[in-house]
């Protein structure tokens, strides 16, 4: 019987979003975290205004900061450091 083995990403071959707006306090700390982590692991990171985009407003509007590990939501309104180094695979 085989067993199903989880393998451990790569955080060189992801990329972490995160999802914000102008003078959001909560979103300057999850900057913060992320660029930290993302640096230290080597995942790309991407930012995106939420004013800037009606479909991302509609989406994530009660909810920022809204962390994305490759597209799909990780984390909102306060970033773990802790899981997103493990969500990261580290």
């Amino acid at each position: 019987m085989s067993l199903l083995r989880r393998t451990k990403k790569n955080p060189a071959e992801t990329t972490v979003t995160l999802i914000g707006k102008p003078g959001c306090h909560l979103c300057e700390d999850a900057r913060e975290v992320v660029l930290r982590v993302t640096a230290e692991l080597g995942a790309a990171f991407e930012e995106k205004d939420i004013l800037q985009d009606p479909a991302l407003y509609e989406q994530y509007a009660e909810q920022i900061p809204v962390t994305l590990i490759d597209g799909r939501q990780h984390d909102f309104w306060r970033v773990d450091e802790t899981r997103l180094r493990k969500a990261l695979g580290a």
